[in-house]
């Protein structure tokens, strides 16, 4: 196989191509905006078998640790954690996908666990100015009486599906989109950071499946 043959093969990052790393928008003052490009996680979408939710949660708890998270809410031990999605279904996310690999066979009976690791797009939002940010686009309240740490939704930015839960007090925020609109996304978040200042920086190279 020829060497530009090879090269189709290779694994690109989600944001590759669309993101472009460095200080962008307003140049005065300190960036009121940090991406933090989220490359390389583990996900996987959980959805109880009917009936054994709680079967799931003591199963959980016996074999990797996280709680499930309730209704709106995300918990997260580091960097590994569950995110609410709908009734019944959570977002796993963790450092590696190697880190969900036990979780099929673990989960057989109380849980479908499906890897979504390779489908959505991870972006970290944070700064002084994150959450002006992020209320030009989604249809929730983000005042900190409303949504604060721990807190998680399913919405919409630009009529594009997202999934967001909020990390700390910051506010940093994490988001995930299907990686298929990854550019379209992207493209709304230059425009509406542009006035703040922002900044982008590049995802760990050293995390690997």
């Amino acid at each position: 196989m020829s060497e530009a043959m090879t090269s189709l093969w290779q694994p690109r990052g989600a944001w590759e191509g669309t993101a472009r790393i460095g200080r962008h928008g307003a140049a005065a003052g300190p960036a009121g905006i940090r991406l933090s490009l989220r490359e390389g996680f583990g996900l996987a979408t959980l959805i109880a078998t009917e009936g054994k939710e709680a079967d799931l949660q003591t199963a959980l708890a016996d074999r990797f640790g996280p709680s499930l998270p309730d209704a709106g809410t995300a918990l997260f031990e580091g960097e590994t954690g569950l995110v609410w999605s709908a009734p019944g279904q959570w977002l796993a996310v963790a450092p590696s996908p190697r880190d969900l690999r036990d979780w099929p066979e673990a989960l057989r009976g109380v849980a479908s666990v499906t890897d979504q690791s390779d489908s959505r797009a991870l972006v970290r939002i944070s700064g002084a100015q994150a959450r002006a940010m992020l209320a030009k686009g989604v249809a929730i309240d983000l005042h900190p009486r409303a949504f604060g740490p721990g807190r998680a939704a399913v919405t919409s930015i630009a009529h594009i599906g997202v999934q967001l839960w909020q990390r700390d007090a910051g506010p940093t925020y994490d988001l995930a989109v299907a990686r298929s609109f990854a550019g379209s996304f992207w493209r709304w978040l230059e425009h509406a950071a542009a006035e703040f200042g922002y900044e982008v920086e590049a995802a760990d190279q050293r995390r690997s499946k």
